[in-house]
């Protein structure tokens, strides 16, 4: 009954965004003309050094709506659709666990399956966006160094390499360009492409090209330095994670196999199966089973981010 209520009202919401999403594609018009990100925060004032923090956001909330903004774009046409439907997805996925294997109460089964989905769903996507940037971006670099060495402006050079390149990169190129002729402020401009691509890298190459607008420099050499930076580190993130390449695939393994006994343990006896959902006793088993799991695979993570 909870699963048939929760579903009615998402359709509804789904019904509601397929009727506003079919009256205007706000895609790329609201990246464009800053409706994806309202609270654009400056870059640079004139009487200021330049603050990191306000490229992507200063407090918490800011933050969120740009990651919101970004998530939406990241998932593409109809993304709140597509959204709703993925919850949808999640929720008869937890109805059919829950009846079938666990037998708990339903809106705590669901809960955790749903974040948890939304949760490896959105850094599935962060990946995949950061994974096209790093093999994209080096290039966009290098078409706009050869662009200003002969003898192109900063907006004719970003915009030839939104032109040339395919690629989230290019689009995003291929935006500010459009945006800067359209008059609309460098601080603006830059600050919603740091909402796009909030990676060090990124943030460096807009304050470089910031502060070369305003001022002057070589910016043609800073560059070129800051290309050979990112190949550098590309080549050190691949040798660490082909390090410890091992330890993840055997951490992986451990942690799936008791969770594919449990499941196996429902077919070929199925009344140690009831002993550990329904009795008392088996409870404690799976608890301690499942915060074991938690544990040990938070200090793996742990260990692998501490990698250098």
């Amino acid at each position: 009954m909870e699963m048939l209520l929760i579903i009615s009202l998402l359709l509804i919401v789904l019904i509601v965004l397929l009727r506003g999403e079919t009256k205007k594609n706000r895609k790329v018009e609201a990246y464009l003309y800053g409706k994806a990100s309202t609270r654009a925060p400056k870059i640079l004032e004139q009487t200021q050094a330049i603050d990191i923090k306000t490229l992507i956001g200063r407090n918490r909330i800011e933050r969120m709506i740009n990651r919101w903004a970004g998530i939406k774009l990241l998932i593409g046409k109809f993304s709140e659709v597509k959204i709703i439907l993925f919850i949808m997805v999640l929720l008869l996925l937890s109805d059919f666990v829950n009846t079938n294997f666990l037998a708990l109460n339903y809106t705590l089964v669901a809960s955790v399956i749903t974040f948890s989905g939304l949760y490896l769903a959105y850094g599935w996507l962060q990946k995949r966006e950061r994974k096209k940037f790093e093999e994209s971006f080096p290039v966009a670099l290098n078409m706009l160094t050869s662009a200003i060495s002969s003898g192109e402006s900063i907006t004719h050079a970003i915009m030839y390499v939104g032109k040339t390149l395919d690629g989230p990169v290019a689009d995003e190129f291929r935006l500010m360009s459009q945006r800067l002729q359209m008059g609309e402020s460098t601080e603006s401009v830059f600050s919603k492409s740091c909402h796009r691509f909030p990676y060090p890298s990124f943030l460096f190459f807009v304050i470089t090209l910031r502060a070369n607008m305003e001022r002057g420099g070589q910016l043609k050499d800073i560059i070129q330095r800051l290309n050979r930076l990112m190949f550098n580190n590309k080549a050190i993130e691949r040798k660490k994670y082909a390090m410890t390449s091992e330890a993840r695939t055997s951490a992986k393994i451990v942690a799936a196999i008791p969770f594919i006994f449990l499941f196996v343990l429902k077919f070929i006896s199925p009344e140690n199966f009831n002993y550990i959902l329904n009795d008392p006793s088996g409870r404690m088993i799976l608890y301690y089973m499942i915060i074991s799991e938690f544990i040990g695979i938070a200090i793996i993570w742990g260990l692998m981010k501490n990698v250098r």
